[in-house]
C-alpha cells in the first residue's frame, strides 16, 4: 500500500501507512502550539525590515506547514551575513511579489545559474550530491542526457532531469526495478469549510513513466486507466479516483458521442421553429379577433342606417296619407320625395354570428358584399 503521492498532483490516501499516519497525528496535536509560537514570532519579526535595518540571519526559515521562505527583511531585501537588510540581487519568478508598479526589480539568473531562496545573488548550478534547498530542482545541474529525462509536462516532476530530494541533488534516471529514493513532505492545507487537513507530497528520482514505491523503494511502472491505485503518483494521468482506480487527468476535456451533438442541434433548431410557429398562430388569432370586431361594428352601423331610412320612409308615408296631402305639397319635402333611392332601399335584418376570419367567412346577404366593397375602396 502506497504512502503519499507525487508532487503537485497528489492527495493523501486514506490507506496511508502507519508511519505517515503517526506523523500526521503528531502534527495535528502540535498544530495549536506551533501556530501560537509562529504567531508570536511574527509579531517580533514581522518580515518588514527595510534596506539598512538590522536583521538576524538565523531567523531565516521555512514556514511550518507551507514551507515558504521567511526572514526578518521585507519582500525587496534579504538578510546579509552582516545582519543588515540589503536589496535582493536576483529573483526566481518572472513577476516577483512585493514590488509596486514601476519599481526596479532584480534580474533573473542566466542559464547555468540559479537564484537561492534568500535571493542574495545568482549562484552556479550544483553538481550531483550537493546540498540543495527544499523543492528547488532548478538548483541542480542537469545530467548529460537531460533531454531524455526532462519532464516537460505540467506536473513538473523534475527540472532538466534533475531533482532535489531530501536536500540532496540527484538525477531522475532510475529505471524500473532499481532502487530509488523517495521524499515525503507533509503540507498543511484547508478545505472550503476552513477545516485543516494534511497533504502528503511524495517525490522520487525515477524516470518518466515510473514512480518510486514508498514501501519497496523500487521504481515501478506507472498504471494506466482503470487500474487499481492508492495514490495519484501511481497513475500515468496523476489522478487516482476515490474508488481506488486510475481515472483521466483532472484537466482532460470531456468527449461526447456524435449522437449527443445531433440531439443538441435538433433541440436548438426545433425550439426555434416551435417558437416561430407559436408566435405566428398567436398573431393570426389576434388578427382574426380584430377583424371580427371591425365586421361586427360595420354591421351594427349599417343596421342603424337602415333603421333610420325606414323611419324616414314611414314618416313620409304617414304625411302623404293625411287629408289634403299630395306628392307636391310642402310637407312632402320635409322628409323625402317619392321614388328616391334611399326611400326605396329596404331595411335589412342581420343575425350577428361569430366567424374565424373575414377571409374564411361566406356572406350571402347584401351587407357582406358592401363591406368587401368598402374595404377595397380603402
Amino acid at each position: 500500500m502506497e504512502c503519499g503521492h507525487n508532487l503537485y498532483a497528489t492527495t493523501f490516501s486514506n490507506t496511508s501507512c502507519l508511519s505517515l499516519f503517526s506523523i500526521s497525528l503528531a502534527v495535528m496535536l502540535l498544530l495549536s502550539l506551533t501556530l501560537f509560537f509562529c504567531s508570536w514570532n511574527t509579531l517580533v519579526y514581522a518580515g518588514d525590515q527595510t534596506k539598512g535595518e538590522n536583521c538576524t540571519i538565523t531567523n531565516n526559515r521555512l514556514q511550518f506547514g507551507t514551507y515558504q521562505f521567511h526572514s526578518d527583511c521585507d519582500a525587496q531585501t534579504y538578510c546579509s551575513s552582516q545582519g543588515i537588510c540589503e536589496l535582493k540581487g536576483c529573483r526566481q519568478d518572472k513577476y516577483p511579489f512585493g514590488y509596486p508598479p514601476g519599481a526596479s526589480i532584480p534580474p533573473q539568473c542566466p542559464p547555468g545559474q540559479f537564484c537561492p531562496d534568500e535571493s542574495d545573488a545568482c549562484q552556479p548550478l550544483l553538481p550531483v550530491g550537493s546540498a540543495c534547498q527544499l523543492n528547488r530542482d532548478d538548483q541542480c545541474a542537469p545530467p548529460p542526457n537531460w533531454q531524455d529525462l526532462s519532464d516537460n509536462s505540467k506536473y513538473g516532476r523534475n527540472v532538466n532531469g534533475s531533482v532535489c530530494l531530501n536536500n540532496v541533488c540527484m538525477w531522475a534516471n532510475v529505471t524500473v526495478g532499481q532502487a530509488c529514493v523517495v521524499e515525503n513532505t507533509a503540507y498543511m492545507a484547508y478545505t472550503g469549510n476552513s477545516e485543516l487537513f494534511v497533504d502528503i507530497v511524495s517525490r522520487g528520482n525515477c524516470q518518466l513513466g515510473t514512480y518510486c514505491d514508498s514501501q519497496s523503494l523500487v521504481c515501478t511502472q506507472a498504471k494506466q486507466l482503470e487500474e487499481t491505485c492508492d495514490a495519484d503518483k501511481e497513475c500515468s494521468s496523476f489522478n487516482c479516483l476515490s474508488k481506488g482506480v486510475c481515472g483521466p487527468g483532472t484537466d482532460s476535456p470531456n468527449h461526447f458521442a456524435i449522437w449527443v451533438y445531433i440531439m443538441v442541434g435538433v433541440g436548438i433548431f426545433g425550439g426555434m421553429f416551435a417558437t416561430l410557429i407559436t408566435l405566428f398562430l398567436i398573431h393570426r388569432r389576434q388578427r382574426d379577433q380584430e377583424r371580427e370586431k371591425r365586421l361586427q361594428y360595420w354591421r351594427e352601423q349599417n343596421a342603424f342606417r337602415q333603421s333610420i331610412m325606414q323611419m324616414k320612409e314611414i314618416a313620409r308615408t304617414s304625411i302623404l296619407s293625411l287629408p289634403g296631402g299630395n306628392e307636391n305639397s310642402n310637407r312632402s319635402t320635409v322628409c323625402s320625395r317619392a321614388g328616391s333611392e334611399e326611400s326605396s332601399a329596404p331595411m335589412i335584418q342581420y343575425s350577428v354570428h361569430k366567424s374565424s376570419g373575414l377571409r374564411q367567412q361566406c356572406l350571402s346577404d347584401d351587407d357582406g358584399s358592401a363591406y368587401d366593397e368598402l374595404m377595397r375602396q380603402r
